[in-house]
């Protein structure tokens, strides 16, 4: 017999399923450490600093707690918190969902500067860009005089707040917009405009209905970043008592004072914000994946 018709062995091709089963799981002991890592993690960087905090609030009593709570520069606090972050959210959400838009559906001179922008807070330090409104809008500032003449004021103000607050949120409403408006692709819009449907029709009707998910949540963070800034509120506050003290600037001007059991009080609401946000952020994110699994 020759050598062409000897028959060569041949080795067993492997399944697809079973070359995907080996590539993504991996042994018990690596998973449970991988695990374990994870957890041990968490719990010393979150878990454990907020038990801490809500032991702290309570370790005097309820009563303790609710005195520093509804204290009138804790109250005060709160409002400004609040209401800082009812002007600056809806401002966000009206750049986010018109930046991410424009950027998503339409070709046009400076997009890539627009997309850089955006981004721009997230390389900026808070405290830097609160220095930056102190430059313009201070009494030394660019506007400083002009301000003055008219008797307005910005830095040391409400307005200085919203201000700063607005700039350092403004990211997270289009950053999360952005790249589902790309995915999503401008087929439905097109048939939308050839069926005859005006500009608004398109938005309101095919746009906005597929992103409001998307929406939604990039909001909830937009809400949660507002609510906790420091940095940038800090240099334009000017830490004045019951009147331009977010909760953030409270706590801290608490704890310097030595007022431990008001500071982690006033901390503790800034938690359940938090906590809050977190459950609305979970939720958000499994209707996404229902809605995306029905389609």
């Amino acid at each position: 017999m020759s050598a062409a018709a000897i028959p060569l062995p041949v080795a067993p091709a492997s399944s697809p399923a079973r070359s995907v089963r080996d590539a993504t799981h991996e042994s018990p002991w690596v998973r449970w450490t991988l695990i374990g890592i994870a957890l041990a993690f968490l719990t010393l960087f979150l878990f454990v600093p907020l038990a801490a905090v809500f032991y702290e609030a309570l370790r005097k009593g309820v009563d303790v707690y609710l005195a520093a709570v509804i204290e009138e520069d804790a109250l005060a606090a709160i409002r400004l918190t609040l209401l800082t972050a009812a002007i600056a959210v809806p401002l966000n959400l009206v750049f986010g969902v018109a930046a991410a838009w424009a950027i998503a559906k339409f070709e046009f001179r400076g997009k890539n500067l627009l997309v850089t922008l955006i981004d721009l807070p997230f390389s900026v330090s808070p405290v830097v860009s609160g220095l930056i409104y102190v430059l313009v809008f201070g009494l030394q500032g660019w506007f400083g005089e002009t301000l003055r003449d008219h008797d307005l004021k910005v830095i040391f103000a409400v307005p200085g707040i919203v201000l700063a607050t607005v700039f350092v949120t403004f990211p997270f409403v289009a950053r999360e917009l952005i790249p589902l408006m790309e995915a999503q692709g401008k087929d439905e819009e097109e048939a939308a405009v050839v069926l005859g449907a005006s500009g608004w029709q398109v938005f309101w009707r095919v746009t906005l209905p597929n992103v409001k998910w998307g929406l939604l949540y990039g909001v909830i963070l937009c809400n949660a970043r507002a609510m906790g800034e420091f940095g940038a509120v800090s240099v334009v506050s000017g830490h004045i008592r019951g009147a331009t003290n977010t909760m953030p600037l409270h706590v801290e001007i608490l704890y310097n004072e030595y007022q431990f059991t008001a500071a982690f009080a006033v901390a503790s609401l800034l938690a359940l914000l938090a906590l809050v946000t977190l459950a609305l952020k979970t939720w958000v994110e499994r209707r996404f994946e229902q809605d995306r699994a029905a389609d």
